[in-house]
């Protein structure tokens, strides 16, 4: 078995009811119902609900843990049935009944939650932009980015185009690391600096 995943949060289907599983990802949100612990684990590709009996020997850990941890459980892939089916969820027929859990990394408390769609002022999601990247929309938004620019590499290669990257010459950047100079032909005791990492913002 792969040490992280045998699939994806987005990849289980009906057809894989009864197999056991292993699961890596982020807690996204956890619910408590009678004694039962649902956890929907979230991954770059989708969210599976999980479900943990009370009697399990690691449930007063895995109750412990907080949003945006990261985990891996192993587990049984199960039917949902009747209301509890998820219509709005690719996975939303099935669910994991946990057996093995291991807490790969632990969260502390959020600054700006990941779940749904808090309107919180611009500084404070730039402030924590790791965590803002990963609400659904943002998610989405970058993932279409990467596809565009995919397609369109492929479709230039095709067409014959070779691609290789060019240094870039920029202003220096006083709060950075140290910069690489480059001395300017035209402008004497003038010099260029190489960008040192590319940003996201």
């Amino acid at each position: 078995m792969h040490a992280y995943r045998t699939q994806t949060c987005g990849e289980l289907r009906k057809t894989h009811v009864g197999e056991t599983v292993r699961l890596s990802g982020w807690v996204h949100r956890k619910r408590d119902h009678g004694g039962l612990l649902f956890i929907d684990l979230r991954d770059n590709y989708g969210l599976t609900q999980l479900v943990v009996e009370p009697e399990a020997p690691f449930f007063s850990e895995i109750e412990r843990v907080r949003q945006e941890s990261v985990i891996r459980i192993d587990g049984q892939v199960v039917a949902r049935v009747g209301d509890t089916i998820n219509p709005n969820l690719p996975t939303g027929e099935v669910e994991v009944r946990i057996v093995g859990f291991e807490l790969l990394s632990a969260a502390e408390d959020l600054p700006l939650p990941v779940f749904g769609e808090p309107d919180y002022p611009e500084d404070v999601r730039l402030k924590y932009r790791f965590l803002d990247l990963r609400r659904d929309s943002l998610h989405r938004n970058v993932i279409l980015r990467s596809r565009v620019i995919s397609s369109l590499r492929r479709r230039m290669i095709d067409q014959g185009f070779i691609e290789f990257q060019t240094p870039i010459l920029t202003a220096s950047s006083p709060e950075g690391a140290r910069d690489f100079l480059v001395p300017s032909r035209m402008h004497p005791g003038r010099f260029y600096a190489l960008p040192q990492a590319p940003q996201q913002f």
